[in-house]
């Protein structure tokens, strides 16, 4: 295609757009638009001056994603890096001005919310409704409601619009009758998967439906038998990390009314150990499967598309900084992953953090081309999280911008530290964490909840 000229060797070759789709890089895109940018402000520079800036984001990107496919937001986050550091404030403030504008158009077309990966965007504008009809849709607002003291008031208001989600999850599969023997919950890390999957395993057992969970973490290779990149890190977010196989074979085993015993994974250690857990479904119950990867068709193949439920979950939020940006919902899980990796898992949140971009590859890869699929979405999202994040959180992001940003290779992390950062920056942390209750799903990433996860 006529792109071929653009994707030399070693450098990007493709990319992956909002939706999901992978389409190949055009280098003359980012030409142009840096090109448009310098145009419209008072300082201009020369076309070649924007092919030479447009090779040094490809340079930098190619430098970021060695082994990973970047995404457009990837590409146009560098831009402005790049932009600024070679002195173009103007244009710089130019391209973040059209970015905007470019966002305006999609949200205007189908209603002014922050929508991606393949969402609804009536699904997302009933969240943003609710937000602003609780005043918490915006930085603002939560700092409004800190200080005239109601915040444990958005916290239970928070807590009974997820619990109604999740009955009203549980009546859909009722609705579904008896055909339905696997119900799956799905949706990227850390948007609340096992608090929901217990949530849902309540509501239907006071229905007479008895539920089996089948713990599919348990599935995990050995750690050690997965690829290790440069800086000694595991992609374990793929689906492929997971012993795809014998998850088939055991649930086509227990669909038929045989037992098997399932394994048992060790996430300090990183070792699986086989046939631990004896495990057998009867006819009058159903298993309920929490699983990242549930919606890739590979994951249940064993099992006719009429007797699943697929449940989705996904941290749906709409919260807006003063100038009208988003909180990105991959940023938002970011944060909750990065407080329990540190206590559930060993690790330091800069891990976390560096880690980050293996998962959200796996999610446009894995999980968002299937959400089409789903029966019924879940929002986690709870705008009262935020104070809390930041207190717990904050003061690792200006350690990240330091140490990442002239590191090319860790553009990722750099950047994502700094947008979340300057988001967090002006938002009051000062709550009190006890009216938050113990059932709550927030309490999965926090710490001290009822449940045993």
């Amino acid at each position: 295609d006529s792109s071929t000229a653009n994707r030399p060797m070693g450098a990007i070759r493709t990319i992956i757009k909002r939706d999901g789709q992978l389409v190949w890089y055009d280098r003359s895109r980012i030409t142009n638009a840096i090109f448009k940018a310098a145009a419209a402000s008072s300082g201009g520079f020369s076309f070649e001056e924007a092919e030479r800036l447009a090779l040094l984001v490809e340079k930098r990107t190619a430098e970021s994603y060695v082994e990973l496919i970047p995404t457009v937001e990837d590409l146009q986050d560098i831009v402005e890096a790049v932009l600024m550091e070679n002195g173009h404030i103007k244009a710089a403030r130019a391209y973040i001005i059209y970015r905007q504008k470019r966002t305006e158009i999609r949200e205007a077309k189908q209603g002014a919310v922050e929508a991606t990966d393949n969402i609804p965007y009536k699904l997302i504008y009933e969240v943003l409704r609710w937000n602003m009809e609780h005043g918490c849709e915006s930085i603002e607002g939560i700092n409004r409601i800190i200080e005239e003291g109601s915040y444990p008031d958005l916290v239970m208001a928070c807590e009974e619009r997820y619990a109604n989600e999740c009955r009203a999850a549980g009546k859909r599969v009722l609705d579904h009758g008896d055909g339905v023997r696997l119900v799956i919950v799905a949706g990227p890390s850390s948007s609340g998967k096992t608090t929901t999957t217990i949530k849902m395993k309540q509501q239907l057992s006071r229905h007479g439906k008895k539920l089996k969970a089948f713990h599919v973490d348990n599935y995990f290779f050995d750690l050690e038998d997965h690829p290790m990149d440069e800086f000694g890190d595991y992609d374990y977010e793929t689906p492929q990390a997971l012993d795809i196989e014998l998850i088939n074979k055991h649930l086509e085993q227990l669909l038929a009314g045989k037992s098997v015993k399932t394994p048992h994974y060790d996430f300090h250690t990183g070792k699986r150990t086989l046939n631990v857990y004896e495990m057998h479904l009867e006819d009058n119950e159903i298993l309920l499967m929490d699983c990242l990867h549930g919606l890739y068709s590979d994951m249940t193949r064993s099992v006719a598309d009429a007797h699943k439920f697929r449940l989705y979950i996904e941290t749906l939020g709409q919260l807006r900084k003063g100038n009208d940006e988003f909180m990105r919902w991959t940023d938002h899980r970011l944060m909750r992953r990065m407080i329990r990796d540190s206590w559930s898992r060993s690790h330091d949140p800069m891990l976390t953090l560096t880690h980050w971009h293996y998962v959200r590859k796996s999610e446009l890869q894995y999980i968002i081309p299937f959400i089409g699929n789903v029966d019924f979405v879940v929002n986690s999202a709870m705008p009262y999280e935020f104070p809390v994040l930041k207190n717990k959180l904050f003061r690792h992001f200006p350690e990240a911008i330091q140490l990442y940003r002239d590191d090319f290779k860790r553009q990722d992390a750099f950047l994502r530290a700094q947008r979340v950062m300057q988001f967090l920056e002006p938002l009051n942390d000062a709550v009190d964490l006890s009216c938050i209750p113990e059932d709550a799903l927030f309490r999965e990433f926090i710490g001290d909840s009822v449940y045993q996860y």
